[in-house]
């Protein structure tokens, strides 16, 4: 049987297993990850006659293959069915399984060319005995964020070596602009760069559709910038993604992490709205003597629970101090604040 809708009263509910019909032809399926914080990812299934094409993977593990087995046998069909994988991001819950299963079943798996980078030092580090992606750009990041401590402690973490294929090329690197066709449905896959560098969003224009991956989120705010190969401006860029999706019409949103919803401007302007004030309370910090972006974090609370930094887990600080770095390189940019490095810091102060 396949469920139709997701419990607006109930936050987790989107991440229950099975297919959801979030538009005719096109179901929702939630596939579980294996941590504490995103519980589920949301892969979307395309119908075209007998065969499908999938927006995003999952991460590759057990768990997650079965809950795809079963949602898809819900529908009707099985991994051999799956034509296509559009996957929006290099992240590895959205591209890991997607490459498995084009391994196994002969999939194809199409990215958005700006990942390339990443996916490039990915697939060398795997090829070299190389650690997870968490050590390569984050590390130089924080010490010169002013957490030198934090940056000792993840430097000595050893995650287990990568697996090659799990990291490996995709079939076509996507273009900004170029339409995709499954069946009748035209995607068109646009270049939304921030949360990683290359990643994309699909928009149906004719089914007032948005894949958004992890661009737009309902419930959360999308992390800036982690990712293997380090990006100039992350929140700039992603704040330039955010008009320009807000400039295209109207759509429904259909978000890798959360429920479907009405409104992708609706969201948008949430978003926009969150880090205009964000960038406020960071130039603030500054005036109550914080210098680095380690110190303006440790100003700021977290999370819709509002949480200090110090009482963040070892990764969830790193995001927060990393995007309080980005935060501070847009009020750079602005001209609002000046930015001088000594001893490899970075120490900025209200222009």
């Amino acid at each position: 049987m396949t469920a139709r809708l997701d419990d607006p009263e109930d936050r987790d509910a989107w991440t229950r297993p099975g297919a959801f019909e979030v538009a005719p032809g096109i179901h929702r399926m939630p596939l579980p990850l294996p941590n504490d914080g995103l519980r589920a990812v949301n892969v979307y299934a395309l119908g075209d006659g007998d065969r499908l094409t999938l927006v995003d993977g999952g991460w590759a593990i057990e768990a997650a293959e079965v809950a795809l087995r079963d949602a898809l046998d819900h529908i009707g069909f099985g991994l051999e069915h799956v034509d296509r994988f559009l996957v929006t991001h290099v992240h590895r819950d959205h591209y890991t399984n997607a490459a498995i299963v084009r391994k196994r079943f002969g999939a194809t798996v199409s990215l958005g060319a700006g990942e390339r980078p990443s996916l490039d030092h990915l697939a060398a580090r795997a090829e070299q005995g190389g650690d997870e992606e968490i050590e390569v750009a984050q590390v130089p990041m924080l010490r010169e964020a002013g957490a030198g401590a934090l940056a000792d402690r993840l430097a000595a973490y050893h995650p287990p070596p990568i697996d090659p294929d799990e990291w490996a090329a995709p079939d076509e690197w996507l273009r900004d602009g170029q339409v995709i066709a499954v069946g009748r449905r035209r995607l068109a896959a646009i270049e939304t760069p921030g949360h990683t560098s290359g990643h994309m969003v699909y928009h149906d224009p004719a089914g007032s559709l948005l894949f958004a991956g992890d661009h737009v989120l309902p419930q959360i705010t999308p992390s800036i910038g982690f990712q293997p190969v380090r990006a100039i401006s992350p929140l700039g860029d992603y704040l330039a993604s955010l008009r320009l999706v807000r400039a295209m019409p109207d759509a429904r949103l259909l978000p890798a992490h959360g429920p479907t919803t009405a409104s992708v401007h609706e969201r948008v302007d949430e978003l926009l709205a969150h880090h205009a004030e964000r960038l406020d309370l960071t130039l603030r910090a500054l005036d109550t003597g914080a210098e680095t972006a380690f110190e303006v974090a440790g100003q700021l609370t977290w999370t819709r629970r509002r949480r200090r930094l110090a009482d963040m887990d070892l990764f969830n600080e790193m995001l927060a101090i990393l995007e309080t770095s980005a935060h501070l390189q847009v009020l750079a940019e602005r001209g609002l604040v000046t930015c001088e490095i000594g001893d490899g810091v970075r120490r900025y102060r209200s222009a």
